[in-house]
């Protein structure tokens, strides 16, 4: 590459306000450009590197290319799936591997036809706000981004995704103006993937490919909305933090509201500020009970998930002081109580659960709790250490789902009285009739925990499972 192709490899800057505004999740057109024109040299710096380890040969056709149409190839370059190559160009190299450079002649193939529409766009209009994305669904790269890359779309499936498209930009125009252009301005394509039998829908971002959405086709347009919106959250704090260290100690494992598995701190600040968005889109939506509960149970977690971060870099503090004050306001916005119920009860349940697979006390702990609920003496001093469980990141649960169908006004049961999902003792917590719950729930800690009102660690109560009387152990136990 030239000099002068280098020469955007520069420093870049965020003013204290900008950085601010990107917290809030209300970052201005200049501020999201100035993000683009770093991740552009970034890829160009990457370049420079791949070039300083196997030599100038494999460059030669691009630099070329270059020369003859410096913006085509810088525009190329800019492209989110030439990050992830790039970068995992770099990856193998350093591990003394050697990988697939001929990516590097595609480029410059490409930069000397002359500019086209894409192959595959999903494009959609709404009072005056407009955009266009690329579908990438035949570019061998697209396997980088972590999720299995579903078949080339044929015509009937473009279709269905554009229908589905254009409904879900009218939604993010309608409800949150301001975020559907930051999304128009940062989304450069869309990579259909592969649905998961085990979730109602996927979707990923890399690193290494701002601007990217891995996604598999949406069940309905709220969905693809409330998507797009997170993943798009995702590309801009990768962005971020590209240019400032946010935190001291990003590996640092904890709880996160978003995950079944414990969660560095930088992957609990992703989570919530991709959330921030969402939960913004929710709160424009208060007629809807569904809508509410998605409101009130995010709300919660995005200001309990970045309330808790801890060892913040001065950039970080002030990045998470714009998203905590972003949200403050929302937690004392009116919410139907019953609703409000549900969310809390959401919220708890994941949080307990979580406790229930990550949190496991010691033998000798665990011994001493059974010594002395034998001995029927006061619960002993024990506690538990993280030991994150060797299962699946993301859970299904029934009372979640049971939960969604009674917003939605959806039967619990079947014809007979059994439960459509779940337990009995599910159904009537999801209801509200917390004694039938107790009642239902043999071998449920965290059932009977939330049924119970408990204020329990519910691994403590695991040690004692095979103790007949359970409510009595909780009693104990709280």
């Amino acid at each position: 590459m030239s000099t002068a192709a280098l020469a955007d490899a520069r420093p870049h800057r965020l003013s204290d306000a900008a950085l601010a505004s990107l917290g809030a999740g209300r970052p201005d057109r200049s501020t999201i450009a100035e993000l683009k024109k770093s991740q552009l040299s970034r890829n160009l710096l990457l370049l420079h590197e791949i070039a300083a380890v196997v030599g100038p040969g494999p460059l030669t056709d691009l630099a070329e290319a270059e020369r003859a149409n410096p913006a085509r190839v810088r525009e190329l370059i800019a492209r989110p799936l030439f990050g992830v190559w790039a970068a995992s160009c770099l990856r193998d190299l350093q591990a003394g591997r050697n990988p697939d450079v001929s990516h590097l002649t595609d480029i410059a193939r490409a930069a000397r036809i002359p500019r086209q529409q894409p192959d595959k766009s999903l494009r959609a209009n709404h009072n005056g706000h407009s955009i266009t994305v690329r579908v990438d669904d035949s570019n061998p790269l697209r396997e980088k981004l972590g999720l299995p890359p579903a078949p080339p779309l044929d015509a009937e499936q473009l279709a269905r995704w554009q229908r589905t498209f254009t409904e879900a930009w009218r939604l993010l125009v309608t409800s949150v103006p301001a975020d559907a252009e930051v999304l128009a301005t940062v989304l450069d394509c869309v990579v259909p993937v592969l649905p998961d039998p085990a979730a109602r829908g996927i979707s990923a971002t890399s690193a290494d490919a701002f601007g990217a959405v891995a996604i598999s086709e949406p069940a309905d347009a709220t969905a693809l909305a409330v998507g797009l919106l997170h993943e798009t959250q995702h590309s801009i704090l990768n962005a971020v933090q590209y240019l400032f260290d946010l935190l001291d100690k990003p590996a640092t494992l904890g709880y996160s509201p978003w995950r079944d598995d414990p969660r560095p701190a930088s992957g609990i600040l992703h989570g919530a500020y991709a959330y921030l968005t969402v939960t913004r889109f929710w709160r424009t939506r208060s007629t809807d009970p569904l809508a509410q509960f998605e409101f009130a149970r995010w709300r919660a977690a995005v200001s309990d998930a970045a309330g808790g971060l801890r060892d913040l870099t001065p950039a970080g503090a002030r990045f998470v002081a714009a998203l905590t004050a972003e949200v403050r306001p929302w937690l004392d916005e009116p919410v139907d109580p019953g609703v409000l119920r549900l969310a809390g009860s959401a919220n708890r349940d994941h949080y307990l659960r979580w406790r229930l697979r990550n949190r496991h006390v010691d033998p000798a702990g665990a011994r001493e709790l059974r010594r002395a609920w034998h001995a029927g003496e006061a619960r002993p001093n024990v506690t538990s250490e993280l030991r994150p469980a060797p299962k699946r990141a993301l859970e299904a649960s029934a009372r979640l789902d049971l939960t969604h169908r009674f917003l939605r006004g959806d039967p619990l049961t079947g014809p007979r009285g059994e439960p459509l999902t779940g337990s009995d003792g599910d159904v009537a917590y999801v209801r509200g009739d917390a004694a039938a719950a107790l009642r239902a729930y043999p071998d449920d800690w965290v059932g009977l925990i939330l049924a119970g009102g408990f204020d329990v660690a519910p691994e403590l109560a695991a040690v004692l499972s095979d103790e007949p009387d359970r409510l009595a152990i909780l009693g104990w136990l709280s």
